[in-house]
């Protein structure tokens, strides 16, 4: 950003604040003090009212946006790692939908991926008819308005952090509902079992799977190996998981021990070497 932070006020210096760390994944105070030229104490202000918006978090001498076992990062970071292997496992995904399906996509980056190629370069759905079931506003914005899918939101409790909608709104209106299929993602796969951070994410997500004839899991390879503080589901509870091929070989012989479907995606050769940091979903 030009200029200087300081002297245009609190407001634009804890935008660029953001803009930084979410570009970097981490910062230390004492860092970002020195580059905004201001007190640690106006910095550590600045990164308190950044914690209570939901776009960082606090820790001893920095502030970071990636995720954790109890804490999920937002989505404006999500949003910005792991595309080339998210985008990897929508190619594949995409082969999965067959006009006149209902399809639901859940509230994750790497669902919306596959809401990115519904829509053709050309500007025409590449999948029609189709019915499009979310709860995420990214996917909704994308599709709203495009010809031959007809798109279903899934009101309930706006999350900022997550840009989508939540609570018990949501999901009694997921349980009216009765689809051909459901892409989901989630934080962490380890030991035959899906986990996520949050209960309230976990409670939309579970009512996602149960109202499918199909469930399918995508997952970039960082979220192999890992856990977070709640179960979401055994992985039996999926048909299909699809994980990008930068999984190493003892992660993929977790899920072979686990009796776990699953396809490895390549990625195209041009995405290749673009990875991130670790990523919620």
């Amino acid at each position: 950003m030009s200029g200087d932070p300081r002297a245009r006020g609190p407001a634009p210096r804890q935008a660029a604040i953001a803009e930084r760390v979410l570009a970097a994944g981490s910062a230390t105070a004492a860092e970002l003090a020195e580059r905004f030229d201001v007190s640690l104490m106006t910095i550590h202000r600045d990164l308190d009212e950044l914690e209570r918006q939901g776009l960082v978090r606090k820790f001893r001498g920095g502030v970071t946006a990636q995720p954790s076992g109890v804490f999920e990062s937002n989505v404006a970071y999500r949003l910005k790692t792991m595309r080339a292997q998210k985008a990897a496992v929508a190619e594949h995904a995409l082969r999965l939908i067959e006009p006149g399906m209902a399809v639901m996509l859940d509230d994750s980056t790497s669902t919306l991926e596959i809401a990115r190629r519904l829509v053709a370069p050309g500007g025409s759905p590449a999948v029609t008819p189709l019915t499009v079931v979310t709860n995420f506003l990214e996917a909704l914005t994308l599709l709203s308005g495009e010809r031959g899918i007809h798109l279903m939101a899934l009101g309930g409790d706006y999350d900022p952090l997550h840009s989508s909608f939540l609570g018990v709104s949501c999901t009694e209106a997921i349980q009216l509902l009765q689809v051909d299929i459901c892409f989901t993602s989630t934080s962490a796969v380890s030991g035959g079992f899906a986990y996520h951070q949050e209960q309230h994410i976990v409670s939309v997500k579970r009512a996602m799977l149960d109202s499918a004839a199909r469930n399918v899991l995508l997952l970039d390879h960082s979220k192999l190996g890992r856990v977070a503080l709640h179960r979401l589901a055994p992985l039996s509870r999926f048909d299909l998981v699809l994980v990008d091929d930068g999984a190493a070989p003892e992660l993929l012989r977790d899920l072979d021990e686990h009796k776990v479907p699953y396809e490895v995606c390549p990625a195209l050769t041009a995405a290749r070497g673009a990875t991130g940091g670790p990523d919620h979903d």
